[in-house]
């Protein structure tokens, strides 16, 4: 007895004390988030255009006549001449304070500019300027680093900067398991109240670029429809009546309940993801959208995209989300009022989406982006047609079968002729300070 004794403390430090003094040099990218107050003169004031900048924080992408648009989050949007996908050319940058979302209608921007919504003209694309303004329209909002409200005791806006901060740290061996934290997904080493925002496509995900209006991703907070512009914050609908492009009037609001995070126009129907459905409305009238039923799921972020009677909805834990569910949902939307789960597939971590049917693109995060054969929706699992794993994958535009993709370190633009073997054209880094004070 008095041998085991011994032998247990011996073999508790053998195990513990090499766990404790065995570490290892891990580098690890993070948001570092500082409060932030601006005054409504310093919002207003700081709208402009620029020189080419280099991305750093990029957001959003929107397509128009073959002319990139890349949101550089809170800052304004990058202007990019793509009519060669093979060497896409920066072209300018507009300034817009509090930006997140865009949308385009003939040679008119739209913008948010955290309380208001700004109308550019672009037909200069070296040139562009604002013709027009609808101030405080907008109440509060979200972004990818939390959320921003206007202080009703000063009317300044009170945000939040965020700063991407590479550095190595100390860890036990044993913990270095699993994925890391960083950009959309992943481990988190911080409060993440927000989220990212897109900017909608008006063709259903796919589309001609000489058309109306412009084309964008599936995360997306605006839509544009007929003679109106549609934006969606958590818990409601503003339109605009755009009939006068460069000259956007204030609408009907629509409340949708609580968590909207994303807006899908198809049709004549618009599709909303939230953090607990996807919502069907009617848009016959424009003017006065209607709900038409609800497809509901655990609550996770759910970004949508529609082909024909299906519709894809990716759902993915983390961030304003608080969920632990990752897969890939298909619905039957033939009937719009009684939406119905075909089947759900586990993925790794999900974000945006893009379909070019039979092709499905879905964005996985930190693990990369994968191309589906979706023609048997009872077994798109088995029909992988690619997995590139060595990019950090957020949102997809497939374009006339060019695939837009933006990511953690940039932009990316694939051939996608040959689906199982998408072939890069061009990539736009970012370059962002390695340390930040």
């Amino acid at each position: 007895m008095k041998r085991i004794l011994y032998s247990i403390p011996v073999l508790f430090l053998a195990l513990f004390g090499v766990a404790c003094t065995d570490k290892c040099t891990e580098t690890r990218t993070f948001r570092r988030f500082t409060p932030v107050t601006l005054t409504l003169a310093q919002v207003r004031q700081g709208i402009g255009s620029e020189a080419p900048r280099t991305l750093q924080k990029p957001g959003k992408i929107y397509t128009k006549d073959g002319f990139l648009f890349i949101n550089e989050l809170k800052e304004g949007i990058h202007v990019i001449d793509n009519r060669n996908p093979n060497a896409p050319q920066m072209v300018s940058f507009i300034r817009i304070p509090g930006n997140g979302d865009m949308a385009v209608r003939n040679n008119i921007l739209y913008a948010d500019s955290y309380m208001d919504l700004v109308a550019f003209d672009i037909s200069d694309v070296k040139n562009i300027r604002p013709v027009n303004r609808v101030n405080n329209i907008f109440p509060n909002g979200q972004f990818e680093g939390g959320y921003w409200y206007i202080n009703q005791a000063t009317g300044d806006v009170q945000d939040q900067r965020v700063d991407y901060v590479t550095e190595q740290v100390q860890t036990n061996c044993q913990d270095n398991v699993g994925p890391t934290g960083g950009w959309w997904g992943g481990a988190v080493f911080f409060d993440t109240r927000g989220m990212m925002n897109a900017a909608p496509s008006t063709s259903g995900g796919g589309g001609q670029q000489q058309s109306t209006n412009g084309t964008a991703g599936s995360m997306a907070r605006f839509a544009l429809y007929n003679n109106y512009l549609y934006t969606v914050n958590s818990t409601e609908m503003q339109l605009f009546d755009i009939r006068n492009p460069a000259d956007p009037k204030v609408g009907n609001k629509i409340q949708m309940g609580w968590g909207i995070e994303t807006i899908f126009p198809y049709k004549d129907k618009l599709f909303i993801g939230s953090q607990t459905g996807m919502f069907i409305y009617d848009n016959k009238n424009p003017e006065k959208p209607e709900r038409l039923s609800v497809f509901q799921h655990a609550r996770v972020c759910d970004p949508v995209v529609v082909h024909e009677d299906k519709a894809y909805v990716t759902l993915r834990s983390g961030n304003t989300c608080q969920g632990f569910t990752n897969q890939l949902d298909v619905v039957d939307i033939s009937n719009l009022l009684n939406p119905k789960l075909i089947k759900s597939y586990p993925m790794r971590n999900p974000h945006g989406l893009g379909v070019d049917f039979p092709n499905l693109f879905i964005c996985e995060g930190a693990y990369g982006l994968k191309s589906f054969d979706a023609s048997d929706a009872l077994n798109i699992d088995k029909n992988l047609r690619e997995h590139i794993k060595d990019i950090d994958a957020y949102d997809v535009i497939p374009l006339d079968k060019s695939l837009l993709m933006i990511g953690r370190d940039g932009f990316y633009q694939y051939d996608y002729s040959n689906p199982k073997q998408l072939r890069l054209m061009s990539k736009i880094p970012v370059k962002r300070p390695n340390a930040i004070s």
